[in-house]
């Protein structure tokens, strides 16, 4: 199993998967020369925009982006199956999580990726990656048929993690948000994910690339911050 599991697409000032797109490259490698977008998390503007946006920076680092969603329901599954590389984009992980249920995706995206298929993701390319969607930081705007993801991982992403909300908001920070879902579910860790930060996972290998730390989540322990080059393994125990 070979997954990218990217943060954020665009950090401040910068412009679209620019700062990630020299890791896709060395993850996907020379072999790969087309993959398969997934573009159900776009919400306020088209499919065919959201695959010219991630085609315009793919193509700088030499690949061709298709698309899930030029194909008829009942191709999709093979095209899943013929494609060299799956890519997830980030947007609504509901409205994502919705339309691969609806769509029957997530379990052939699944054994794809177990057979070993290179798999990226962004935000909640990334989220659906868990065993549920239950750390997104996203509105609800549609309700997918349950919270279950495609179950590549053992451990739950919150991306775009926060250490502190904004000045003059009296809500709860992320942390209170994350251990609320811990005290629902206490047996499963939780990753912040940084935004500029990436997980590579080889097999059961997880390897944090970026400038930031993550933060690591466990019901009954004190958060914990590991840094590019820790030891991850204990996220597959």
């Amino acid at each position: 199993m070979r997954l990218l599991l990217i943060s954020n697409s665009t950090n401040a000032g910068e412009a679209y998967l620019d700062y990630p797109k020299h890791e896709i490259k060395k993850f996907l490698g020379d072999n790969v020369k087309k993959v398969l977008f997934i573009p159900y998390a776009a919400v306020t503007f088209s499919f065919d925009e959201y695959q010219q946006k991630v085609q315009e920076r793919f193509a700088e680092i030499g690949y061709e982006v298709d698309s899930i969603h030029h194909y008829d329901y009942d191709k999709k599954k093979q095209a899943l199956k013929d494609a060299e590389a799956i890519v997830v984009g980030g947007g609504n992980t509901f409205h994502l999580t919705k339309l691969m249920q609806q769509q029957d995706l997530l379990e052939t995206i699944r054994y794809e990726c177990l057979k070993g298929k290179p798999y990226v993701g962004w935000s909640a390319g990334s989220n659906v990656t868990c065993p549920t969607i239950c750390t997104t930081n996203d509105m609800p705007i549609v309700e997918p048929e349950s919270f279950h993801a495609i179950n590549l991982v053992r451990f739950q992403i919150n991306p775009h993690y926060l250490d502190a909300n904004p000045d003059g908001h009296a809500g709860e920070t992320r942390e209170q948000r994350i251990n609320e879902y811990l005290e629902a579910n206490p047996y499963i860790y939780v990753v912040g994910l940084r935004e500029g930060t990436m997980l590579k996972i080889d097999n059961a290998k997880a390897e944090l690339i970026g400038p930031r730390n993550a933060r690591i989540f466990k019901h009954g322990e004190e958060p914990r911050e590991l840094a590019p080059g820790d030891d991850f393994d204990f996220l597959f125990e």
